[in-house]
């Protein structure tokens, strides 16, 4: 596990579209997996404007994105895939049938699911896997307690992610909704070559120390990366300060 501790979100930002970036230049028809939440958005701006300045070409790039909130529709303004096409894809040259998102309102989720894991499989896997990671150590919507053989499934959401999640919606957590499809943590780790886990703010900051320093364990879902041959974490010096070893970026 390569540690990169950014002196501010900016060069986080900066340093995990280049990774992405150089993964793209290197091979054309790259497999990426994508996340949401309030911490990749600088991400997608860099590779907006990356791709604006004609250093990043996405045309034969594919896509799948972690995890969606069932029960929504991909026009919801809340749904993952709208957050996703309205922070990245509509802004870039990504053909339509190459974006993967999980269908949360599948009638069939479990069957949504099974779909969705094979994709992956048949793409080859995913070569940059980007991460986020909860203030419980949750990657996805895998939160603490998660089996580390699970693959993509419905999950149930912790009540402190549902409450964390509820500054999307008005602030009310009853409007969150309870359930999700995520890839598994087994999924994550079999299927992504180098995963780029990304944090920033102090409220990481024991997540981020558990998940590179502690025990793997499925209380911090986020630990099982020590066990993966290719992991790279950009966290900023908030997210960094109760490391006790890291390189600096």
């Amino acid at each position: 596990m390569k540690i990169l501790i950014a002196e501010h979100y900016e060069e986080l930002c900066k340093l995990s579209a280049a990774i992405i970036k150089e993964q793209i230049q290197a091979k054309k028809d790259a497999v990426l997996g994508l996340a949401t939440g309030s911490t990749p958005v600088g991400l997608y701006k860099q590779l907006i404007s990356d791709y604006q300045a004609g250093e990043i070409n996405f045309s034969k790039v594919t896509t799948f994105n972690l995890d969606e909130y069932a029960g929504l529709s991909p026009s919801h303004p809340q749904s993952y895939n709208h957050f996703m096409h309205e922070h990245l894809f509509q802004h870039i040259n990504m053909q339509p049938d190459h974006i993967h998102i999980p269908q949360g309102d599948n009638p069939q989720l479990e069957a949504a699911c099974k779909v969705y894991e094979d994709l992956i499989r048949q793409a080859g896997g995913i070569d940059v896997q980007i991460l986020g990671i909860g203030a419980n150590g949750h990657i996805g919507f895998n939160e603490p307690g998660s089996d580390f053989e699970d693959r993509t499934r419905v999950v149930k959401l912790s009540e402190s992610t549902i409450q964390a999640n509820a500054r999307f919606f008005g602030g009310d957590p009853v409007l969150v909704p309870r359930l999700a499809i995520s890839m598994g943590i087994k999924t994550i780790m079999e299927f992504s070559k180098h995963i780029v886990l990304l944090a920033s703010g102090e409220e990481k900051a024991d997540a981020i120390q558990k998940m590179a320093e502690g025990p793997v364990t499925t209380d911090v879902p986020a630990s099982i990366l020590q066990k993966h041959n290719h992991v790279t974490v950009i966290a900023d010096y908030k997210a960094a300060q109760k490391l006790k070893s890291a390189s600096f970026s």
